[in-house]
């Protein structure tokens, strides 16, 4: 049913200047999910995303979020949905509380003070609340402007790109309040870029050049993708990369540091080239479960830029 969904939408298309952006997109969101939305910069996630939480009406696709209609409900929807931008836009010359009691007055809500008070405690910022916001790092930014997202205790949170630019541990702390609003109960929809995040989303979608190529639980990504990774060591690694890449059954070499992933999915065709590498001894090569970094270069190895040709040519 389609209740069961927070985001339930089919078909979403958009175009700018006769350029097809995002091309029939379908998305089902569960209620408390953290959902993962990766895509290398311009396949279309910002405009999806602005789709979603009304900022933008589709061309074509229909659908539903937090139960009101895309088309005729917008207004509803920006209501009940805490959206974080890419760029940092509150006001550099206000201080941390000033910035969300602007925002409260802005949007009219009851508890101002209150409200304020609580999102200043449970985002860390009570101790730097008189703070100019321009002084800040990306870090306390980032902090910040979940906090102004949070103010009006929505139950959807889409998140754009939050993370880029801010240092490692501002990452963890970041997904550590993510967890956190999970679970309470808000469905988080947050795009990135970055695979150790992936990894911490319940499901993830993966959109290229408009088109989405695969969706699913996080953990059977590389499975639904269908491939198969050996993981090679030994020297001189980028001689055997280069050689690596003529041979059957092998259609994908990732360096990782002083290690070599090899991955296909005709399987019986890659371990037969394997077996043969092996038993040169050169190299000590060893079977591992693909990841999804490994699921994603596929993928993307297939895709089509959209602006160069038009389409998509999913791998799988």
């Amino acid at each position: 049913m389609r209740s069961e969904y927070v985001i339930d939408v089919e078909g979403l298309s958009k175009s700018f200047g006769g350029k097809l952006v995002v091309d029939r997109f379908d998305i089902r969101v569960p209620k408390g999910a953290i959902y993962g939305f990766l895509g290398p910069n311009g396949s279309g996630k910002t405009t999806t995303i602005r789709m979603l939480c009304g900022l933008l009406t589709a061309d074509a696709g229909a659908g539903t979020c937090l139960g009101f209609d895309l088309r005729r409900e917008a207004a509803r929807i920006k209501e009940n949905v805490g959206y974080m931008t890419q760029k940092f836009s509150l006001y550099e010359d206000l201080s941390i509380r000033e910035n969300l009691d602007f925002v409260a007055r802005m949007y009219r809500m009851d508890r101002r003070r209150e409200r304020v008070d609580t999102a200043l405690e449970e985002l860390g910022l009570a101790n730097r609340s008189r703070q100019l916001a321009g002084t800040l790092s990306g870090g306390w930014k980032q902090r910040l402007a979940l906090a102004a997202c949070l103010l009006h205790e929505p139950k959807l949170l889409l998140l754009d790109e939050p993370t880029a630019g801010v240092d490692p541990k501002a990452r963890r702390d970041f997904w550590d309040e993510i967890r956190r609003l999970s679970a309470l109960g808000v469905t988080v929809l947050v795009s990135t870029h970055y695979m150790d995040e992936a990894v911490q989303c319940d499901f993830i979608t993966y959109i290229a050049y408009g088109k989405k190529l695969i969706d699913g639980p996080s953990g059977r990504i590389p499975e639904l993708v269908g491939l198969e990774t050996w993981r090679v060591e030994g020297e001189e690694l980028a001689l055997l990369e280069a050689r690596l890449k003529t041979l059957p059954g092998i259609e994908q070499v990732a360096r990782f540091g002083m290690v070599l992933h090899v991955s296909g999915i005709d399987r019986a065709a890659l371990r037969s080239t394997v077996t043969a590498l092996e038993a040169e001894g050169t190299h000590r090569w060893s079977l591992q479960v693909a990841g999804l970094e490994e699921a994603f270069i596929y993928l993307m190895a297939g895709a089509r830029d959209n602006f160069n040709g038009g389409g998509i040519e999913a791998a799988a």
